[in-house]
């Protein structure tokens, strides 16, 4: 990995910004299954930086090595809920928008499983991680989680 530029040092007001909305856009979610869909988001668009934080952070929260290793084929494996896999399909519509009109197929299912609230609270984790993955493979960014974790711990 080869960083190209340090967004924080090119632009630290907006990317300080950027990371209080990201935030405040997500803090509703789920974290368990928020790590599931920032990992898969991440693993569709070849973010090593996301895949490698967001792995940690599932860890941290007592996600299992099995569901962490098989979300990339969440729909041949069965440690997954209902629930969830609606929620994956989601976010491999979401995040593939260019690739199909998958999307009108995975609401139906999502809205099954999710109220009103938690669909749009889904689909901006969707979004920020999304941003997320673009800003770290555009920059070649790369973070070590365990210091994320000591910085986001220190700085609330």
């Amino acid at each position: 990995m080869t960083v190209r530029l340090d967004p924080l040092a090119a632009a630290p007001t907006l990317m300080k910004q950027w990371y209080g909305s990201s935030v405040s856009l997500i803090e509703k979610a789920d974290p368990d299954l928020a790590e599931l869909i920032k990992i898969r988001a991440s693993q569709i668009n070849g973010c090593a930086n996301c895949i490698n934080i967001h792995t940690y952070m599932a860890r941290q929260n007592g996600e299992t090595e099995q569901r962490i290793n098989l979300v990339a084929a969440w729909r041949d494996a069965p440690c997954y809920s209902e629930r969830e896999r609606a929620a994956l399909g989601w976010t491999e519509a979401l995040t593939r928008l260019s690739e199909g009109h998958t999307h009108v197929e995975a609401y139906e299912e999502l809205k099954k499983h999710f109220s009103d609230e938690e669909q749009v609270v889904l689909t901006m984790t969707i979004i920020v991680i999304n941003g997320w993955n673009r800003i770290a493979v555009g920059f070649g960014g790369w973070a070590d989680p365990a210091a994320l974790k000591a910085q986001t711990a220190a700085a609330a």
